[in-house]
């Protein structure tokens, strides 16, 4: 597992108490884009957390955000999110 997945995992764990998180490294999909000469990241994540039971799909996308946190400026150029309740 890479420095940088590892980062976004412990920032997911804490964030959204949940131990139950896939995450994949895209940026082989995105070689040549601007976003990617930065040196930042294309990841997609899955997230299954109680916090988002009840929860409209932005608000779940606003809580991974929140989690993710300053990696959003330093680590991810981009996120693809999966953000499911317990119950789904």
């Amino acid at each position: 597992m890479s420095d940088r997945i590892l980062r976004i995992r412990q920032a997911l764990q804490a964030g959204l108490d949940t131990d139950d998180i896939a995450i994949r490294d895209d940026g082989h999909l995105h070689v040549g884009h601007a976003g990617a000469a930065s040196g930042l990241g294309h990841f997609h994540v899955t997230v299954r957390s109680h916090r988002f039971s009840g929860c409209s799909p932005i608000e779940r996308h606003k809580l991974v955000y929140e989690a993710l946190g300053e990696l959003m400026h330093t680590d991810i150029h981009a996120v693809s999110i999966r953000a499911v309740a317990p119950e789904e």
